[in-house]
């Protein structure tokens, strides 16, 4: 189609998005959550298609040029559905944000006046080729009573096509508008950069995926956005840690999934316990066929890695190489977090509950985790059922980003007639 006609294609589901969402602004709480517990129904009744869909998205990947990592967010199975179907229900679960009144006071005047939490209005969700994170968006949109436009990567497009279908039926068979989740029909590339323009229909944009994606939407967005660039997440080993601890704690940091933001990409550990838990920590990366790199001070006790760069410090690895330093205080540790990191993930590991407080207190990020890996950063494991992403900005939301994420506030002031003359 012409420059002229995808805008206006563009601008049409935009238009369609803003009047779905003021219609979903007041729907009952019961009935948004009867509509996602219908979508994890139907999903799993649908199991069958949907992985149909994705062997034809897995023939293609090699044609796209992904990586094991990406191949593997790509790849479904029945597990991965049925994480997708209660990933659904428990957003469901969740208490309604929406009509929340976050503080009240009544004036002189007699003015009641409210603050009242409400939904965004229209989301432009552009993201990576995950077909769970269709269902997630779709669910966490759909609760905190925002329309959401999903523009996902044409790597996935066959799985998250027929995702969406089981979603919109569940959205008709509850009698909510069917248009507050859409999916893109157009890979054109330019498309993303029409919505971009759309500032009077779309409330907020919020890309998950690469940098440079990420790097584009900020620079020619006229509307918020909502993001984190990358993920270069640290685990500090302080003086005071369990050794054994901190070796589980870091391992599964590193490679319980490597391809995520979550994942740990760079180690640092006091030089009081460094040579006594590197060379265990070592040894345990490498038979999973992870490579280091180090400082100086590493590589004395670890003499076969190879030399870190100031940009292996600064790098989001997203497979199989990790970073270390070792430092002389946790101050020490924190400075180095605060200049390589990406304010999205940091962990300490000790048993001292001063150094912990500390490290919290001044590591700028959006999650600190005490003795713990770094990978619980994600919606379901804090408590949100599911995210949309994971901010590192600071406004509007930091973290992951459930349904309260979601909304913003109103006040609403009612009188018995006051007039200010």
């Amino acid at each position: 189609m012409s420059a002229d006609q995808l805008t206006t294609h563009c601008r049409d589901i935009a238009s369609r998005s803003r009047s779905a969402a003021i219609e979903l602004a007041s729907i009952p709480a019961e009935q948004k959550a009867a509509c996602l517990r219908a979508a994890a129904r139907l999903i799993r009744a649908d199991a069958q298609a949907i992985l149909t869909a994705n062997a034809k998205d897995l023939a293609a990947a090699p044609g796209f040029g992904l990586t094991e990592a990406a191949t593997d967010r790509l790849r479904l199975d029945t597990d991965r559905i049925e994480g997708i179907a209660a990933g659904i229900e428990a957003v469901a679960a969740l208490p309604d944000p929406v009509g929340e009144v976050i503080e009240t006071n009544t004036r002189p005047n007699g003015l009641e006046v409210r603050k009242v939490r409400v939904p965004l209005g229209v989301i432009f969700f552009i993201y990576e080729s995950r077909p769970n994170v269709t269902a997630d968006a779709a669910a966490v949109a759909i609760a905190s009573g925002n329309a959401v436009i999903l523009r996902g990567g044409k790597e996935a497009a066959h799985s998250s096509r027929q995702i969406v279908t089981c979603v919109r039926q569940a959205l008709t068979e509850t009698g909510l508008p069917v248009d507050c989740v859409q999916l893109v029909d157009v890979a054109d590339r330019e498309a993303v950069g029409a919505f971009l323009q759309f500032d009077d229909l779309i409330d907020m944009t919020i890309p998950r995926g690469g940098e440079a994606l990420i790097r584009r939407v900020c620079s020619e967005a006229k509307m918020p956005v909502l993001k984190h660039f990358s993920g270069n997440c640290h685990v500090y080993i302080d003086k005071a840690a369990d050794l054994a601890m901190a070796e589980q704690i870091l391992i599964d940091a590193k490679c319980q999934r490597m391809g995520v933001c979550n994942a740990a990409e760079s180690l640092l550990v006091h030089a009081d316990v460094a040579a006594a838990v590197l060379p265990p920590i070592a040894a345990g990366l490498e038979k999973r066929g992870v490579e280091l790199v180090g400082d100086a001070a590493s590589r004395e006790i670890l003499p076969t890695i190879g030399s870190a760069t100031e940009a292996d410090f600064a790098t989001e690895f997203l497979g199989p190489k990790i970073s270390l330093a070792v430092v002389h205080s946790i101050d020490e540790a924190i400075t180095h977090i605060n200049r390589f990191g990406s304010r999205h993930t940091d962990a300490i590991v000790t048993s001292d509950s001063a150094a912990a407080d500390r490290f919290a207190a001044r590591v700028d990020t959006a999650v600190v985790l005490v003795n713990a890996s770094t990978r619980f950063n994600d919606g379901s494991e804090l408590g949100l059922g599911a995210e949309i992403g994971i901010s590192t900005d600071k406004l509007h939301a930091r973290g992951p980003c459930g349904p309260r994420e979601l909304t913003t506030y109103k006040y609403v002031v009612r009188g018995t007639g006051q007039t200010k003359s």
